[in-house]
């Protein structure tokens, strides 16, 4: 399977269209420690990835590599039903609109050994925006990669791949700089010492509809679309403290079923209203309740099937399946990997997770139908979605290859059967970290890989190319241009804005970026290749007519 690439029918954009194609994205944060400094300080080590990435960008640039993160347009406590929470009431986790900020004594920490062109002093960087229109950041004491916007799942699977190279490369600059100690990056959700980090999703939706049919509609989807796209997890509860298998990293740390909160009191449904977009058109749906997925079918079919259900909720087509006590169900569907539970709806009814996705399944089927077919890769994964759904239901253990759950509960029963391991035998927990490593010289999942017992979806070259080369076909690719292509001058970006310094300007050239599918190389390809320096660039950027501003 090739991955998508800019869509060959802007019909697939449309919204009045059924497809999983819209605007999306990944956020994920890596699980990390140092194991010759057990008490180190995360943040510190965080940042030791952000600046020892940055340090394989630099090549002659000295500290102008990695673009520095423009906060203006952030607005973390803005509540999509209506209101703002104030910054007293709000857990200082949620106040992500500021740079973190290190003590001196951790400075030096990050510092010159990882920076092959001078130190760095105190501008050791908490935030980078690379070349594809990623972005790499110390974020709640892990590193975290925000990929750049993509238009379909594929795509989306293949830039959140990228992500994964670009923190094993900062792992790998730490491990051959001397004065260091190695840092080890899980792609994972838990330390199962009662610490969960995320792996959020994000999609562009019309601000039309009524975010409280959203949450009605995805409330039921998402607590049972882990029996897809969980990872699996060795342990039981928050505190691991009972022994067991379950299908999600994150069921257990998920005590609301609606809010604002990303860190404590976690919600199915995040309220965050922060469109990074226009406002007035678009809100970005914030999914935080996946996992963070190694397999690319379950990363597929998370933001695929996801963004299917949105679609039907632009038509006012979708399902509503209300579940009765949709946390309590969450942990229980994940507690239960034979698939066997049954969730209890208000209206009576009590069935299983996989028959509520079918309920969804069969609404999207019946949609495309209705309009006389769907894009391709909307059709794949109806098809795969169905197919898993059967396979499910007949013997989990037959979908090792496409889903990280049952891929790891294989993996884990054979060590049980071999070695007559109990669900608390520690190794077992060691194995389900292991699983998750970065490094394909010891990771399970990419031994799996290499032996062909996992399916793979996109390649190590089509990887390779998108840690340096942004999506053609969203403002990503005016973002990642204008980095590479003017590293001088670019002194700050965003998801929505890119600022220059310019010599013969007396003030910072901002420009908004507030259209997603502008910016694109179709728009702004020749504009770059004319361009003999960021001065003629931004020049004839602004000249352009308003209407055909590109970004």
């Amino acid at each position: 399977m090739t991955r998508a690439g800019p869509p060959t029918d802007p019909s697939v954009l449309d919204p009045a269209r059924f497809s999983a194609h819209r605007v999306m994205g990944t956020e994920t944060e890596y699980g990390i420690i140092a194991p010759s400094i057990p008490d180190a300080n995360a943040t510190v080590l965080s940042s030791q990835v952000v600046n020892a990435y940055a340090a394989t960008l630099r090549e002659g640039l000295g500290n102008l590599a990695g673009t520095r993160w423009d906060y203006t347009d952030e607005a973390p406590l803005a509540d999509a039903r209506g209101w703002h929470q104030t910054r007293h009431a709000a857990d200082p986790s949620q106040l992500t609109d500021a740079p973190p900020v290190l003590t001196a004594e951790e400075i030096a920490m990050v510092d010159s050994p990882l920076d092959d062109v001078g130190p760095l002093d105190s501008t050791v960087l908490m935030n980078l925006v690379l070349n594809n229109g990623a972005r790499l950041y110390v974020d709640h004491a892990h590193p975290e990669y925000s990929s750049p916007e993509v238009t379909n799942p594929l795509d989306a699977v293949l830039w959140d791949r990228a992500g994964d190279a670009v923190a094993l490369a900062a792992m790998r600059r730490i491990a051959a700089t001397p004065g260091f100690a190695p840092v080890h990056l899980y792609k994972n959700n838990t330390d199962n010492k009662s610490v969960s980090y995320g792996s959020h999703e994000n999609y562009l939706v019309p601000r039309s509809v009524p975010f409280h049919h959203l949450a009605a509609v995805l409330t039921p989807f998402f607590v049972t679309r882990q029996t897809l796209c969980g990872s699996g997890r060795v342990g039981i509860g928050a505190l691991n403290q009972a022994p067991g298998f379950q299908l999600s990293q994150r069921a257990d740390f998920f005590e609301n079923e609606i809010g604002l909160e990303t860190t404590v009191r976690r919600p199915i449904i995040n309220t965050r209203d922060e469109p990074h977009a226009v406002a007035e058109k678009y809100r970005r749906l914030h999914v935080i309740i996946g996992d963070a997925n190694l397999s690319e079918t379950s990363n597929y079919l998370k933001v695929g099937t996801t963004s299917l259900v949105l679609s039907l909720i632009d038509r006012k087509r979708a399902p509503v399946p209300e579940i009765h006590d949709p946390v309590r169900e969450l942990q229980a569907i994940s507690h239960d990997p034979t698939l066997k539970h049954r969730v209890r709806l208000v209206d009576g009814r009590s069935v299983t997770a996989l028959d509520v996705q079918e309920m969804y399944l069969e609404a999207c089927l019946s949609e495309s139908a209705r309009q006389g077919g769907t894009d391709q890769q909307s059709a794949d994964l109806l098809h795969r979605w169905g197919a898993l759904i059967d396979v499910l239901r007949r013997n989990p253990l037959d979908a090792a290859r496409q889903l990280d759950w049952v891929a790891k509960l294989k993996v884990l029963e054979a060590y049980r059967s071999r070695d007559g391991m109990a669900w608390d035998d520690p190794r077992l927990a060691l194995v389900d970290l292991q699983y998750s490593d970065l490094r394909p010289e010891k990771s399970i999942y990419h031994r799996l890989a290499a032996r062909g017992e996992i399916d793979r979806l996109v390649t190590d070259e089509q990887v390779t190319a998108a840690v340096s080369n942004p999506p053609e076909d969203t403002r990503a690719y005016f973002r990642g241009h204008c980095i590479s292509s003017f590293p001088r001058e670019v002194v700050g970006a965003s998801w929505d804005s890119i600022i220059f310094e310019l010599p013969s300007q007396r003030r910072l050239q901002r420009i908004q970026t507030r259209e997603p599918l502008r910016g694109t190389a179709a728009l702004t390809r020749e504009l770059f290749a004319a361009s003999a320096d960021a001065e003629e660039f931004v020049s004839r950027l602004l000249s352009r007519p308003q209407s055909n501003m590109a970004p």
